[in-house]
């Protein structure tokens, strides 16, 4: 089941349940109120006729012909009836509207004493009765059981409009009885249940057309999105999802996964890049070995030109062991979201120990250590990799400046932050290349002028080896005047999630610009 259906099915079935109980007590409520209106109309006749009777002490009196009442004198439906009896059930007066008898066996009963309000069946037709015994205001004795006496057939037939009434005005007590005919209530509550069923179906049918329609319509920019979406391939990255431009969810929704979509084709397109770079810069160093190879091979040659080709060979295969083992740590960094055991350390000590392995290196003379506190500063990184780190930026300071400039690496802490920074007065990098920098195998042009070696992957693992400490690296550069390069450490026991913010870090440069 479709989702518009779903939804569809969900609201029909709450406005059906709300008809079917508005509908329901709107009945009830109705037929309730007609049947109490009509108690209270037969209730208020028989107070009309309980006032017409004389009580006496002893006796009740009863004149017909004194009595000029209005009650039931129309012979419609909707008006009442009524009629007077005895003790001994003889007629006494009655309406002119009455044809037949009122009264019903088992006036006598208990429950029946004063007076009584019931239904009953005249002629097939249903009919509310209510009934009242009067009574004079002393009466010791029990009065006798009322037997009911069906009228004579003068009696039966006298409805021109006269009342019929016994010889004698005098009474040991009066039965008064009004009924009112219940077939207006009932055609009133049949027509109000027809048009409840009626009305309450059109609604329902006209919502469920409306509410079809609407979901139809408000999902239709999703079905659209979703047959897109199914269209698209790893070829069709730059394609988008159509705008639904609704200004609700599902524009929201559209927006995200175009999003998505952005961030997978940039991540796909830097995939494919590296994987170009990556091919180029394997092959490079392949070619020239297999052509050195082959040269020597032509024909015999001196030792010392075996020398000079295994040299050749030796450099490129040193190269191209490095871009491997570049290559292999980039994509360890990628796929491990765990960050390295990590230890406690003192970044100063360490430093100086770390660069008695540079004691041989041409430019070991040129490096100045500027830290003359004798505080500890504390970190927690792995010292393998951090070597790999100083190392990478002591190399780039060496091969971008000129022998005999100094490489000064300063060390100082700021709050819960250790600052490490190579600065170098080499040949410096332009402003537009900065935010390049830590992107694999990216060369600066201005550097590719000046014939450097290099694969572009050493800022890269700088970048990777500083976020998993987390930390931070930072640049500053100007052509002509060198580079400022700085790694910023949280101290041992602070947070290590990467700062969000170069502005939190200051050195004597300022501020670098934030490459990561």
């Amino acid at each position: 089941m479709t989702l518009s259906h779903r939804l569809s099915a969900f609201f029909l079935a709450a406005l059906a349940l709300v008809f079917v109980g508005f509908s329901l007590s709107l009945y009830f409520m109705a037929q309730s109120y007609l049947y109490q209106k009509t108690k209270d109309r037969l209730a208020s006749a028989l107070d009309t006729l309980a006032a017409a009777a004389e009580v006496k002490p002893t006796i009740l009196h009863w004149e017909p012909e004194e009595h000029h009442l209005m009650l039931g004198k129309d012979s419609g439906q909707d008006h009442i009836r009524w009629e007077v009896r005895d003790g001994r059930g003889q007629l006494v007066d009655r309406s002119a509207n009455l044809e037949g008898t009122l009264i019903v066996p088992g006036l006598s009963s208990p429950a029946d004493e004063s007076r009584s309000i019931q239904e009953i069946e005249r002629s097939g037709h249903p009919w509310c009765l209510a009934r009242r015994r009067l009574r004079p205001e002393h009466s010791s004795a029990p009065l006798p059981t009322v037997a009911l006496a069906e009228p004579t057939p003068k009696q039966a037939g006298d409805s021109g409009g006269s009342r019929r009434h016994l010889p004698s005005n005098q009474h040991a007590e009066l039965v008064l009885a009004t009924a009112l005919s219940l077939e207006p209530l009932k055609e009133t509550l049949h027509r109000l249940a027809l048009a409840l069923i009626l009305l309450s179906s059109g609604v329902w049918l006209a919502a469920a057309a409306a509410g079809r329609w609407i979901c139809r319509k408000a999902l239709t920019p999703m079905s659209r999105m979703a047959a897109a979406a199914r269209a698209m391939n790893a070829k069709d990255l730059n394609h988008r999802l159509p705008s639904p431009e609704t200004g609700d969810e599902l524009e929201d929704l559209h927006d995200s996964f175009n999003g998505l979509l952005a961030r997978l084709e940039e991540a796909f397109e830097r995939q494919r890049r590296f994987s170009g770079d990556v091919s180029h810069q394997l092959r490079t160093p392949l070619t020239a070995m297999l052509g050195q190879v082959e040269v020597i091979l032509r024909r015999e040659r001196s030792p010392q030109e075996y020398r000079q080709i295994l040299a050749g060979v030796h450099r490129q295969a040193e190269q191209l062991r490095q871009i491997v083992e570049m290559m292999l740590f980039l994509s360890r960094a990628d796929a491990e979201a765990i960050r390295p055991n990590l230890i406690e350390l003192n970044l100063s000590a360490w430093i100086q120990l770390h660069l008695e392995a540079w004691s041989s290196h041409p430019r070991r003379a040129d490096f100045r250590f500027d830290f003359v506190s004798d505080r500890a500063l504390p970190i927690r990184a792995q010292p393998p990799l951090l070597g790999q780190l100083l190392d990478n930026l002591l190399d780039n300071a060496c091969k971008y400046s000129s022998p005999g400039t100094d490489i000064v690496l300063r060390l100082r802490e700021e709050e819960k932050w250790v600052v490490l920074t190579v600065e170098d007065k080499g040949c410096g990098i332009p402003s537009e290349d900065l935010p390049h920098l830590s992107e694999p195998f990216f060369r600066s042009p201005h550097t590719r002028s000046l014939g450097k070696p290099g694969i572009g992957l050493g800022l890269t693992v700088v970048r990777r080896i500083a976020a998993a400490f987390g930390g931070t690296l930072n640049v500053q550069s100007l052509v002509g005047r060198g580079s400022t390069f700085g790694v910023l450490l949280p101290r041992a026991g602070e947070s290590n999630d990467p700062i969000e913010s170069a502005s939190d870090f200051s050195s004597d440069c300022v501020a670098f610009p934030d490459v990561v």
